[in-house]
């Protein structure tokens, strides 16, 4: 399917490549003709201006007159054509210009051509195109010469057709020859552009798929439960009180769970799609996390598990590492106050210590540190979840933050017995880069696990 869709996106931008620089070709081409005529028929006019003022004009025979559009004129003029003309002898080159004069009443009275042109008298001083035989093609303008209102004949500026059309057709091929190579190039290049494009889509597709697959999985199991338990109360004629209650226990603990991993999902989706913007506000982080401790100390009780929060003194940090306290903020600054939505970090801070919570085991122990640091200059609130608990492998690390991800079937409950969905972490990393932060995970197998969130202490937007 994707290897289609990448043939496709690489032959539509070849296609569309392809029409632009042929639409680019065709006017360039006409351009550069155009130009060409229009050079050449400048060169005739230029000739023709140039024999008009070196006609010798004389008085015609005495007694003679001539009638004219306003009237009749005598003496009349005529051109002396030896005088004007002196020069017949024909050339050898190809290129050369060829003139022509005719008397008044269109016969041919001098010309430079060894044989004459079996070309009728056309005035065109615009410039046309004659085919004279079957190879021979001239460019010529012909002007019609008068004085006093009197013709006094013709004169037809000639020049080979072969200026224009030999670097014409070299053009084509040269044109031909760079926008099939271009084509070429565009069309390597579009596909190598379209894998590009492709692989996040791709990625994205097999995300969807995993996603899909493991949020069916999620829901398959809990509403196979409900509907097992259901089908047995149903089932049964005079049901035992106990037996129901414990059966409405199961169902409306699963619906719970079920409840959590549709809001865990529906919450995702809005942060990712943008749908709704960060609600900033300025609270103080120590007693947030002072509230989220107390709140878990019931479970932690239940499973008999040390959890304890306190607050460091402040350092400064490079990278993330401790690096001494020469950059430390002053001890007096002891406000953890912090710009940013306090229901989405409260939910953060949940995530973190009920998973560290779920997977330590019974005399284990939470700890929750608060820190003031300074990292390149800039102040930010370490909180630090370090727990006693199974630890994760290395290689499970770098995708404990994707969607769904277990490191292996046994994490799939806890040591308590409850059953994760497993977007905790994933909903951690969407949380801390809402609000421009850091979070990394350190862990060893049988050792425990640390997580460590830096937020940055950003001014509070109005």
């Amino acid at each position: 399917m994707f290897q289609a869709t990448r043939r496709r996106l690489a032959l539509w931008y070849t296609a569309v490549t392809a029409v632009l620089l042929l639409l680019f070709a065709s006017g360039f081409y006409l351009y550069v003709r155009t130009t060409l005529v229009e050079r050449v028929d400048d060169t005739l006019n230029h000739v023709v201006e140039i024999v008009q003022r070196s006609l010798v004009i004389e008085a015609s025979e005495p007694g003679g007159r001539v009638l004219t559009a306003v009237g009749v004129i005598e003496p009349p003029v005529q051109v002396n054509v030896e005088a004007s003309f002196r020069d017949n002898a024909p050339t050898g080159e190809d290129d050369h210009i060829d003139l022509e004069w005719f008397g008044p009443t269109g016969e041919l009275l001098w010309t430079t051509l060894s044989d004459p042109l079996n070309v009728p008298l056309h005035v065109n001083p615009a410039g046309e195109t004659v085919r004279v035989s079957h190879e021979q093609v001239l460019r010529q303008v012909t002007e019609r010469v008068q004085q006093n209102h009197q013709v006094l004949g013709y004169l037809r500026v000639s020049h080979p057709w072969f200026e224009v059309t030999k670097p014409s057709r070299r053009l084509i091929l040269d044109l031909a020859l760079g926008t099939s190579l271009m084509v070429g190039t565009v069309a390597g290049i579009g596909w190598l552009l379209s894998g590009i494009a492709i692989a996040p889509v791709r990625d994205s597709y097999q995300q969807l798929k995993q996603f899909t697959a493991d949020a069916s999985h999620e829901l398959r199991n809990p509403i196979a439960v409900i509907q097992t338990n259901v089908q047995v109360a149903l089932a049964d004629p005079e049901p035992d009180v106990q037996t129901q209650q414990n059966q409405l226990q199961v169902i409306e603990r699963l619906t719970r769970r079920l409840g959590r991993l549709v809001d865990d999902l529906l919450f995702l989706t809005r942060q990712e799609s943008g749908l709704v913007p960060l609600r900033r506000e300025s609270f103080d982080l120590d007693l947030l996390l002072a509230e989220v401790t107390e709140e878990q100390q019931v479970i932690a009780q239940d499973q008999e598990i040390s959890l304890a929060y306190g607050i460091l003194a402040p350092v400064a940090v490079a990278l993330g590492k401790g690096s001494g306290a020469e950059d430390a903020e002053p001890p007096d600054q002891d406000k953890f106050m912090l710009a940013g939505d306090p229901d989405q970090v409260t939910r953060l801070f949940t995530n973190l210590i009920g998973n560290a919570l779920q997977y330590t085991p019974k005399a284990g122990r939470v700890e929750v540190k608060l820190q003031s640091v300074r990292q390149q200059g800039q102040p930010w609130l370490q909180v630090v979840v370090k727990d006693t608990g199974i630890g994760i492998t290395a290689e499970a690390l770098a995708h404990v933050f994707d969607r769904f991800y277990r490191v292996d079937p046994a994490r799939s409950r806890s040591l308590n017995g409850a059953a994760g969905s497993g977007l905790g972490l994933a909903i951690a990393k969407v949380i801390v880069d809402n609000h421009r932060g850091q979070i990394r995970l350190d862990s060893q197998p049988g050792q425990g696990t640390t997580v460590t969130v830096l937020l940055p202490r950003l001014p509070l937007v109005v």
